[in-house]
C-alpha cells in the first residue's frame, strides 16, 4: 500500500472511518508511546518516533503482516533506537543533571504495579545506565513480555544474543533497583508526611521523612536555576525543600504512575517534584524545572502495556 493511501493518526476526514492501516495503529497507538517512552525517556521524542512508526507502518504491504502488534513494535523500537543514540550525544552536552520528562498519568497506570514502576523516574533512571540495545531488550522482554525472536527481530541481533543481552540488563537493572516493594499505603502515607513537611517548611519534619542518603537531583536545563550536581544527605536537601512553599502553591498529583508534586508559581507549572520512597522514607527526590520538558503535565498521557 502506497503511503498516500492512508489517513494520519487522528485525522478526522468528513466522519469517514478510517481505513484498516490506521485503525490498526490508533489501537496500538498507547502501546507504542510507552515502548518509545520507557526506551528514550522523553515524551517530545517518543511523539516523533510515533510519526516516523506511522510513516513506515504507511507504506507496508498491510494485507502480507501477520502480527499487527508485533510488526509495529519493531518499527518502533527500531525507530527509537536511532533515536536514543542522538539523544546520547545530546545529554553529554546538557546543563546539570538530565531527568526524564514527567508525564501526567491516570489512576489505572498506578493500579497497574508493574508497568507504574517500569515508567517511575527511579527506573527511568536506572535504564539510562544501559546501552541502547540492552535497554531495547529490558524494555520488551521485562516490560512488554516478547518472546526472544521478536526481540531479536526489533534489535537486528541472534535469538542467542538477545538472551545474553536480557541476562546481562536483567542482573545490571537488579542491582541497582530497589530491593523491596513498597505497598501503595506506605507510599501514600510517605507521601503525605512529606507534602505535609514541604508545605509547613519546618526542618525536623523534613528531616523526620527524608531517609538520611537522600538525594535531590534537579533540571534545569540550563534555563531555569538548578543545582549542577546531585545534592546528597538529608541535611542538605532539608534546607532547600523548606524554601519551597512560602512563594509557590503545591499540588499533589499522578506523574509517572507514583505520587508527586506540582509546584506552580503565579499559576504555572514551576517545577515537577518527583519522589522515590524505600523503607517509610523519602530516598530519592527529582525535580524538572526545565520548562521544554513540562508541556505533557498539562494533560495526562495515556500509558499501556
Amino acid at each position: 500500500m502506497a503511503g498516500t493511501s492512508h489517513t494520519a493518526p487522528g485525522d478526522r476526514d468528513g466522519g469517514m472511518s478510517p481505513d484498516p492501516a490506521t485503525e490498526a495503529f490508533l489501537a496500538h497507538r498507547n502501546l507504542l508511546f510507552t515502548v518509545a517512552y520507557e526506551m528514550l525517556g522523553s515524551a517530545a521524542d517518543s511523539e516523533d518516533v510515533l510519526q516516523e512508526t506511522w510513516l513506515r507502518w504507511a507504506g507496508v504491504d498491510f494485507d502480507a503482516v501477520r502480527d499487527q502488534r508485533a510488526y509495529l513494535v519493531r518499527i518502533t523500537t527500531r525507530q527509537a533506537l536511532g533515536r536514543l543514540r542522538t539523544l546520547g550525544r545530546r545529554k553529554e552536552s546538557y546543563v546539570g543533571p538530565w531527568l526524564p520528562e514527567p508525564l501526567l498519568t491516570s489512576p489505572d497506570v498506578a493500579e497497574d504495579v508493574e508497568l507504574a514502576d517500569s515508567v517511575s523516574m527511579a527506573m527511568l533512571l536506572v535504564l539510562e545506565t544501559l546501552g541502547p540495545t540492552e535497554r531495547a531488550v529490558f524494555v520488551l522482554r521485562e516490560v512488554f513480555d516478547l518472546d526472544y525472536d521478536e526481540i531479536a527481530d526489533a534489535v537486528g541481533k541472534s535469538p542467542a544474543a538477545v538472551r545474553q543481552i536480557a541476562h546481562r540488563a536483567r542482573a545490571h537493572v537488579a542491582a541497582r533497583r530497589p530491593r523491596e516493594v513498597v505497598s501503595p499505603a506506605e507510599t501514600r502515607d510517605a507521601f503525605e508526611a512529606f507534602q505535609r513537611a514541604v508545605e509547613t517548611g519546618e526542618l525536623q519534619r523534613l528531616l523526620d521523612i527524608l531517609a538520611p542518603d537522600v538525594v535531590l537531583l534537579t533540571d534545569g536545563g540550563g534555563i531555569k536555576q538548578a543545582a549542577l550536581v546531585p545534592v546528597v544527605g538529608a541535611v542538605k536537601v532539608a534546607p532547600v525543600l523548606g524554601r519551597v512553599a512560602p512563594t509557590r502553591s503545591l499540588e499533589p498529583a499522578q506523574v509517572n504512575g507514583y505520587p508527586a508534586l506540582i509546584v506552580r508559581l503565579d499559576g504555572e507549572i514551576d517545577t515537577v517534584l518527583a519522589l522515590r520512597i524505600d523503607g517509610g522514607l523519602v530516598t530519592g527526590l527529582y525535580a524538572v524545572r526545565n520548562p521544554e520538558k513540562l508541556s505533557h503535565m498539562k494533560r495526562e498521557t495515556a500509558l499501556h502495556r
